[in-house]
């Protein structure tokens, strides 16, 4: 089992930031783009453990394409996250006849990834990452974890490492690229390699809360239980709006025997996102409790 779920989450998540993000990062600086290539994650560790797949986040358009560019660039991802379909084929008519260049192709491949052609989507992310081989290695970095998390929300694990490797490879600084291999890892149940990259993460980055709770998820799968409450005490403090925190906690506490406390977590979840992936997971936590061994 992963370290987060896989396609809900996705879906979900895209639906939440999609536009948003579109807007915001459509003149978004190289360095600020490779560290936000993925939001805080927002499934939960216990319905695996880190993962499932992120939000492929969009690129900025090649700054030479000037304005306008820019507008139907942000319009084509707008588009992506309500009508892929639709999406799909006008960011193609638009790169075939209208001169769009990247920008047309990158929203075609978030378009593919939004109807749910997670293979066709980690291809085209791929080839446009090969393009940029020898430039821009930042934007290189990015398209090659966008191909992983698409290759994650296609339950193929394999692939999804070897996409992320090269983002790894390509921008080692970037505490990001590592939690996503961290996430493919441990969808290949290699969890102390989740946890290697995870510690790596951490040391470039140690005030990310989700890392932590992650970190948590990964190390309960190893029983290493200790370790895991370490770490899910830390992220609840850092990130106290981040319903996985509270739900990692809450299942570490009731192996530890602390029932009331488990509780009060799993309740915690439910009010910080009652909807959320997460939030189920801490329903049937309770109701598990509840009910008692059968």
């Amino acid at each position: 089992m992963a370290l987060r779920g896989g396609r809900r989450y996705i879906l979900c998540t895209m639906k939440r930031f999609a536009i948003a993000l579109a807007l915001l990062l459509a003149a978004a600086p190289m360095l600020a783009l490779a560290q936000q290539t993925t939001p805080p994650r927002t499934q939960s560790p216990a319905q695996s453990a880190p993962r499932g797949a992120g939000v492929v986040r969009p690129l900025p358009p090649r700054v030479d394409l000037g304005p306008s560019a820019d507008v139907e660039y942000a319009n084509c991802l707008a588009r992506a996250a309500k009508e892929p379909e639709l999406a799909y084929e006008d960011a193609m008519g638009w790169a075939r006849t209208r001169g769009g260049g990247e920008p047309a192709l990158h929203c075609a491949a978030v378009a593919l990834f939004n109807g749910g052609l997670y293979r066709q989507a980690a291809q085209a992310f791929t080839d446009m990452a090969g393009r940029y081989r020898d430039r821009r290695v930042l934007i290189r970095a990015s398209l090659a974890a966008q191909a992983g998390h698409a290759w994650l929300a296609a339950d193929d694990p394999t692939r999804a490492v070897a996409a992320f490797n090269v983002a790894v490879d390509v921008a080692p600084d970037v505490a990001t690229f590592w939690i996503d291999r961290a996430e493919a890892l441990a969808a290949a149940r290699k969890y102390w390699e989740a946890i290697d990259d995870l510690n790596r993460a951490a040391d470039l980055d140690p005030r990310r809360g989700d890392l932590f709770a992650f970190r948590a998820a990964a190390y309960r799968k190893v029983d290493a239980f200790d370790l895991a409450l370490e770490d899910a005490e830390r992220a609840v403090r850092l990130a106290p709006r981040m319903p996985e925190a509270w739900l990692e906690r809450g299942i570490l506490r009731a192996h530890k025997g602390d029932k009331n406390g488990a509780r009060q977590d799993w309740r915690e979840t439910l009010l910080l996102d009652p909807e959320s992936p997460a939030a189920d997971a801490a329903r049937e936590q309770i109701e598990r409790m509840e009910l008692g061994p059968r």
